[in-house]
């Protein structure tokens, strides 16, 4: 038995947690998209001081609420994925599976939902050239798009393995998905 006034190793309840949980390199991308999309933010509200009623009478032609039906699916998602990091982490393999694939199937909504009000913009002949605020709009959204792709094929990919570590990476990038979401939102579909 050792002298509990002599230094020991250190107990396993005593090592202080990460500053961030997940890979460092995840958080580092993460950032990084942050910051691109709120350069990409800042410039459209730069351009909108320009031309304040044409931004608003272009925004009047977007589906507000498909807008509201995919925060809606976001969040929900978002959910889902915090879920299945508490799952993983109780090593309920079959849980965090259910959990991840709702928080995919989702993100497939999103998709679905935003690809409706693209091809209805594109139907009305609504282009990138149209106006200066649909070159924004399809950017941002595009571009936010893109990411929501990215995060459920990363979302299956950690399911499949079910690992607690891969799926709190998975999930920390799925939250910022969602987070850069509700900065898009405000900004393009609701700032009068």
């Amino acid at each position: 038995m050792q002298d509990p006034t002599m230094p020991g190793p250190r107990l396993e309840e005593e090592r202080k947690p990460p500053l961030l949980p997940g890979d460092l390199m995840m958080w580092i991308l993460i950032v990084s998209e942050l910051i691109v999309f709120g350069a990409g933010l800042a410039a459209m509200l730069a351009v909108r001081l320009g031309d304040p009623a044409g931004f608003a009478a272009a925004q009047d032609l977007l589906d507000k609420g498909g807008a509201a039906l995919n925060t809606v699916v976001l969040v929900t998602s978002g959910l889902f994925a915090a879920l299945a990091v508490r799952a993983a982490e109780a090593r309920s393999t079959g849980a965090t599976r259910l959990l991840l694939a709702g928080a995919s199937a989702l993100g497939l909504l999103f998709l679905a939902v935003k690809g409706h009000e693209f091809r209805g913009l594109a139907a009305s002949g609504i282009s990138t050239e149209t106006h200066a605020f649909f070159m924004f709009y399809y950017l941002l959204t595009g571009f936010h798009a893109a990411h929501v792709a990215a995060g459920v094929l990363l979302l299956g990919g950690v399911g499949w393995r079910c690992w607690p570590a891969g799926v709190e990476m998975a999930a920390a990038f799925w939250h910022m998905v969602d987070l850069v979401w509700v900065l898009i939102l405000p900004v393009v579909y609701l700032l009068r």
